[in-house]
């Protein structure tokens, strides 16, 4: 509901609150006084662009503000999508400055327009010749259906699992499409995992065969130089350990005199020691080194292996290639997985898409049990508005199993035709403006009962009515406004004396500029409006106690 609206700076509105009914709002005045401007503020709360030119003072910004006591709690899931704090006391604001910048807000939190425009839709439908209706719309046709045969419940959780499918649906189309790029890759990939398999590389071989492969390639120079060292340490007539003997005989007998030779000849026993040990190493590497051609061609081959793959793989050493070899293991076998999980998926789908056709079946069943009444109880209201040869018609079929949607497997189209011996045909093509509004009262009137309605402002819904049918139409929309908060901008007398709450808007010059105002009529104020609306503002006693019945019928 639209507890109060603030308007400031807006056109020729320099501000403007106006505080409204829950009930039935009538907003009347004279010709130019500003009942279009108001319009075009709440159309800003409704997510419309607007710029500098809205300004009434163009060195202040404008600002339009709604506040709303918000009844339906589905309006949460809107609020907790959106990241927005859910009040049901809300307030919409939205800002134009100097330069033309908008700016919107939710209770005091910046949302982008779209935001605003969808929060908007879901506040207020706002109603008049030079909108585009929602009832044009193949989804709110489809939507009114749904009111009518009870469906919230059923199509709530169809379309939560159908969420969930979709979600499915667009990850079974990712792996699938992976496993179509993979799969051209998939052999090479295999070809050089099987390679690098084959080739039974070991972390540190390369370094081992490298370090051996030097030794077998030079095994003649190694002999003649360890056996060299060997005979200058043990074999020559002055070898080095005989030298190191002579220089310990030499200090032995002063040794005990001096503490500093003592240390020294110490010394030189641990070098003998440890050259004696060099020694004894030296004629082991001598024993042990012999030519071996055969397991040098094979150390040469294993390395050739190596190098080979280290080249093909640009990698420098045999961790990288083994690294390589790895990766290789992981990505074939994540192609594996994915293989498996299509699978998987496939038959999850299949269940789910199952689950959902049933559903889908059943909310088109009751779509269609309710048709015949609505068809029926429309072309009755339609003939109480002054359509009496109207006829109303909804055109339903139902879609093939492939193409299951959000709104399951139902398509339908509201036909209408006002003219009698004119066939129906989708209401964009042949209803007017004033046929669309009303045509919008008398299905929204029968749906008010199964559905919270937003706000709903209707303006120049009374165009080429009058008289009987101008009453009819009054009624319809007191009726619809006992549950339900309703605007409305009337030039007819039989409409405005419908409303809980009145509203006069005119317009006043001061400062040689003019401003729109606005004020609830009440008691006598209101029978004189009303009676001016009779016969012009050329008052009677006649006229007056026509709107007095007016007012109390």
């Amino acid at each position: 509901m639209l507890h109060k609206l603030t308007i400031k700076n807006y056109a020729i509105i320099e501000q403007l609150e106006i505080a409204f009914s829950d009930r039935m709002n009538i907003i009347t005045g004279e010709t130019g006084a500003g009942k279009s401007i108001l319009l075009g503020a709440l159309s800003l709360i409704l997510g419309d662009r607007a710029d500098t030119k809205v300004l009434y003072d163009k060195e202040e910004k404008c600002v339009v503000e709604a506040d709303f006591e918000i009844e339906n709690k589905d309006l949460k899931s809107f609020f907790e999508l959106n990241e927005l704090d859910f009040e049901t006391h809300t307030i919409v604001r939205r800002e134009i400055n100097q330069s033309g910048k908008s700016r919107a807000f939710v209770n005091d939190t910046p949302v982008t327009l779209n935001v605003l425009k969808e929060l908007g839709e879901k506040l207020m439908n706002l109603h008049n010749q030079h909108e585009t209706l929602d009832l044009i719309k193949a989804g709110f046709q489809l939507q009114v259906i749904d009111v009518l045969a009870r469906n919230k419940a059923l199509l709530t959780d169809y379309r939560q699992k159908f969420l969930v499918y979709k979600k499915g649906l667009a990850r079974l189309n990712e792996l699938t499409e992976l496993a179509k790029s993979s799969s051209a890759e998939m052999d090479y990939l295999h070809f050089q995992l099987k390679e690098l398999a084959e080739a039974k590389l070991e972390a540190g071989e390369q370094d081992e065969l490298e370090k051996e492969q030097g030794t077998l390639a030079n095994v003649e120079e190694i002999k003649l130089a360890v056996q060299s060292a060997i005979q200058i340490l043990n074999n020559d007539e002055v070898s080095v350990l005989g030298q190191l003997i002579e220089l310990q005989g030499r200090l032995r007998p002063v040794k005990s005199f001096n503490k500093d030779i003592l240390s020294l000849s110490e010394r030189l026993q641990s070098v003998y020691e440890e050259l004696k040990d060099i020694g004894s190493e030296l004629e082991n590497v001598q024993d042990m080194t012999s030519l071996d051609p055969e397991r040098l061609e094979l150390i040469n081959a294993r390395l050739t292996v190596i190098f080979r793959l280290q080249k093909k793989h640009n990698a420098i050493t045999l961790d990288e290639l083994l690294k390589i070899q790895k990766d290789l293991e992981e990505k074939i076998s994540s192609v594996e997985v994915n293989s498996t999980e299509i699978e998987v998926l496939e038959k999850q789908l299949d269940k789910e898409f199952k689950e959902l056709s049933t559903i889908a079946d059943q909310l088109h069943a009751a779509r269609e049990k309710v048709l015949r009444d609505f068809q029926t109880h429309v072309v009755v209201l339609l003939a109480k508005v002054g359509m009496q040869n109207s006829v109303f018609k909804v055109d339903i079929r139902k879609l093939e199993p492939k193409q299951l949607n959000e709104n399951g497997l139902t398509e339908l189209r509201f036909l209408f035709s006002a003219n009698k011996g004119f066939a129906p045909h989708e209401i964009k093509d042949v209803a007017s403006g004033g046929e669309l509004s009303r045509l919008m009262l008398c299905i929204k009137s029968l749906v008010a009962d199964a559905d919270a309605l937003p706000t709903m402002i209707f303006d120049e819904i009374d165009a080429g009515i009058s008289g009987e049918v101008a009453l009819k139409v009054g009624e319809i929309m007191k009726k619809l406004s006992r549950n339900h908060q309703l605007i409305c901008i009337t030039h007819l007398p039989q409409i405005a004396r419908t409303g809980d709450m009145h509203l006069y808007i005119y317009k006043e010059t001061r400062d040689n500029r003019t401003q729109t105002r606005m004020k609830e009529l009440k008691g006598e104020e209101r029978i004189i409006e009303i009676a001016k609306m009779l016969s012009g503002n050329k008052l009677s006693e006649a006229s007056l106690a026509n709107a007095r019945e007016l007012i109390a019928s």
